[in-house]
Parts: C-alpha cells; sequence; structure tokens
C-alpha cells in the first residue's frame, strides 16, 4: 500500500474550493422537469405526518443524509464534529469522506472518531473502490468501519474525478470481483456510491450481484468535481481540459427513475443537488429511501453548528408539507404516483 503524503492537503484543497469557487454542474438535476401533484382535500392532519423510517437498524426522524464530505486534516475534525452533532440533534444520517488518509496515517483518525458526538446516528464509513486495486482488502474496510463505529460501509467510484486529478489512482479493472468478497464478509452491509456523476442501471445490476446492499445515485447537477479538480490546477491548459466536463454525468432524477427497475431489490439514496424538501419529496417518489445533501450542509456547518440544525429542520418542514399537500400521510405511502411530467425526464 503506497502512502500519498499529499492526501491530507488535498482534503483541504477540496474544502477550500467548494466553500469558495462556483463548482456548480452547468446542467440540470431534473428535478425542475417534475411536480408533484396536489391534493385540495388532503384528508390529513397535517401534525400526523410521519417522516420516520427505520434503517440498518437504526430510527430516523427524517430521510435525510448529511453527504460524505470531509476528513482527515484539523479542519475536517472539526466540520465532521459539527455535522455529527447537528445530525444527532435532527434525527438524521451521516457519511463521512474518504477514510484513505486516516488509513494510512492512523493519527489523523480523531478526524473521523464522531460516535462520540453522535451515539443513535447512523454513520456510513467511506473508502474508494479503487484502491482495492492498490493494496486495500477486507482488512482496511474493517478499520474504516471500527474507527467510524459505523452502521454501513460506502465504497465510493470516482473514475473521472481519478482520471482527471494529476496524483489520481486510474486503475478501475475488475473492481466488481474485488467488491464482492468485501460485501460477503464485512460485518456491516456495503453502498456503492458516486460522487456527482451517477450509476447507470447496467453497473447497478452488477453491483446488486456481487452483494450490494445498496447504491448512493449521487447524480449530477450538484457539485462538479470536475469543476473542483479544475481550481486546483496552475497550468491554464490543463484547467481547460476539466472544464470540458462541467456537463457530464447522468442528472440524479433521470438516474432515479432508471433504477426503479431494481425497486424492491436494491437500496437506493438519492443525492446530487438537492436544493430543498420538495426536491426530497420528489426523489423519495421516484424511489429513494434517503436524501443526501453536501454542500449546501457544508455551508450551513461553516456558520456553525445551530445555523446547521436551522437549515436540516427546514427541509424536513419542507418535506412534511409536501407530503401533506400530496394526500401523503407516511413515507411508505409516497410514490411514483404523485409525480407528474416524469416522462420528460
Amino acid at each position: 500500500m503506497k502512502k500519498d503524503a499529499l492526501l491530507p492537503q488535498r482534503k483541504d484543497d477540496h474544502l477550500k474550493i467548494n466553500l469558495e469557487q462556483d463548482v456548480q454542474s452547468t446542467i440540470s438535476t431534473g428535478f425542475d422537469k417534475i411536480r408533484l401533484k396536489h391534493k385540495a382535500l388532503p384528508e390529513l392532519d397535517f401534525e400526523r405526518v410521519d417522516l420516520s423510517l427505520s434503517l440498518f437498524n437504526k430510527h430516523l426522524a427524517a430521510p435525510v443524509l448529511i453527504s460524505s464530505m470531509t476528513g482527515g486534516t484539523a479542519q475536517g475534525a472539526a466540520f465532521n464534529r459539527t455535522l455529527a452533532l447537528a445530525a444527532e440533534q435532527c434525527g438524521i444520517a451521516m457519511g463521512v469522506g474518504s477514510q484513505r488518509a486516516a488509513i494510512e496515517n492512523p493519527e489523523l483518525s480523531e478526524s473521523f472518531r464522531i460516535r462520540k458526538y453522535a451515539p443513535k446516528t447512523l454513520l456510513f464509513a467511506n473508502i474508494g473502490a479503487v484502491q482495492l486495486n492498490y493494496g486495500y482488502g477486507l482488512e482496511e474496510c474493517k478499520k474504516a468501519v471500527e474507527m467510524l463505529e459505523a452502521d454501513a460501509l460506502y465504497l465510493h467510484l470516482n473514475p473521472l474525478q481519478e482520471a482527471l486529478q494529476p496524483e489520481g489512482n486510474h486503475d478501475f479493472s475488475d473492481l466488481l470481483r474485488k467488491i464482492e468478497p468485501i460485501c460477503r464478509s464485512l460485518p456491516v452491509p456495503v453502498m456503492v456510491k458516486e460522487v456527482g456523476w451517477g450509476i447507470d442501471l447496467e453497473t447497478a445490476r452488477k453491483l446488486l450481484e456481487v452483494g450490494v446492499a445498496g447504491i448512493d445515485v449521487a447524480g449530477a447537477g450538484g457539485t462538479s468535481w470536475a469543476k473542483v479538480e479544475m481550481y486546483r490546477q496552475p497550468d491554464p491548459l490543463i484547467a481547460s481540459i476539466h472544464a470540458g466536463f462541467g456537463d457530464w454525468g447522468i442528472p440524479t432524477a433521470r438516474n432515479l427513475l432508471d433504477l426503479r427497475e431494481l425497486e424492491g431489490t436494491l437500496l437506493i439514496f438519492a443525492s446530487g443537488g438537492l436544493r430543498d424538501g420538495v426536491d426530497l419529496a420528489k426523489s423519495l417518489a421516484l424511489g429513494a429511501k434517503l436524501g443526501g445533501f453536501a454542500r449546501l450542509f457544508l455551508h450551513a456547518a461553516k456558520e456553525g453548528e445551530t445555523e446547521l440544525i436551522n437549515l436540516i429542520e427546514v427541509i424536513k418542514l419542507q418535506l412534511k408539507t409536501a407530503m401533506f399537500a400530496c394526500g401523503v400521510g407516511n413515507l411508505g405511502q409516497l410514490d411514483i404516483s404523485h409525480l407528474e411530467n416524469f416522462e420528460q425526464l
């Protein structure tokens, strides 16, 4: 296993760019093309609309996920503490950024030890799937889970980002064969996520076949990691290569619609450009179990725990209001029949 001495600095660069630069994808998530159907007589008591669910033996107050973002540096540790405290307070789930830095340098692991701030929270550990071609295996996956005391593990897929990084890991060959034993032997469920370009139906089917419990589509329309990497490039010629991928990927809403073919056999999370609780409601109607927010929460967390908690509660209330106005009393009732215009995706 070759250590990357510059990895912590790269993680801080990513945080800084996300907070200071316009890294929004140039394509739409697709949520603007679809509408929730209004029900003039919902026959419901608003106060009794239920957002709660159980997942991986944890109770959630609402189907909201703080998507994987950071860790492995002092700045990342501060953000993860704020994010974890807010997740616990609001009763939602949380993922962390790639734990590779802490696996290679155990002194960095404290930035991921957030269970003390979030004892009841559904937590997702995180490792890049490509690392299975660079010396990682079951042991490193177990370390990531144990470090976080996590309830599940994300293996993230980011081929375009790795291809654009000068220090990227480019060998994505034969990964399905290496993902399978992780799924079969790890003591917690394994999820696979993208980082902002979506997961196509064929890939999702293959991941299901090797034992993956679920997929976080992390579709296009939110943060463009091509743009993030572009801002890291001092060479204008190299930066222009990155800029060409600003509209790359499968829009999040389209991705969710495609994966409905696997509904009932594969757990689906929605992330990638969700703006509010209405987008979350649309995601759930398209078959998602949770909706993840990253950059939106990152900017709120920069202002502090109270600001972040307030934003999460706004999203929860928007979701509750949308469900009420659709005549939906609980999450199990919210499905594609409550959407119109989805054929346009």
